[in-house]
């Protein structure tokens, strides 16, 4: 079994800092893309942030500048350093990682748990 684990999440006062991360642990043969979405009470879940092996990252345009993604492989983890978090920000957020669990399993999405990020002073 795979697990994702959050943690990080809480309140910030809007021109703080947040770091946000997620750790996988289980059966785990290789593991590719690992990326940050996050979905606001009546919105769909969006990508935040996104992560290759390699290194190569995406984000979308509003984080741009303010949040960095980053991951560690020794450690399985991906984290969201989240800089100037402004009041729209706030969101559930989630991680996502691509994860073969075996040599013989095919490579599929595994999911956080979520973890609340609230903006406001």
């Amino acid at each position: 079994q795979v697990q994702l684990v959050e943690s990080g999440g809480g309140l910030v006062q809007p021109g703080g800092s947040l770091r946000l991360s997620c750790a996988a642990s289980g059966s785990i043969f290789s593991i590719n893309d690992m990326g940050w979405y996050r979905q606001a009470p009546g919105n769909q879940r969006e990508l935040v942030a996104d992560i290759t092996t390699d290194g190569i990252t995406t984000y979308t345009h509003s984080v741009e500048g303010r949040f960095t993604i980053s991951r560690d492989n020794a450690k399985n983890t991906v984290y969201l350093q989240m800089n100037s978090p402004k009041p729209e920000d706030t969101a559930v957020y989630y991680c996502k990682i691509h994860i073969a669990p075996s040599r013989w399993e095919t490579p599929r999405d595994y999911w956080g748990q979520g973890t609340q990020v609230t903006v406001s002073s």
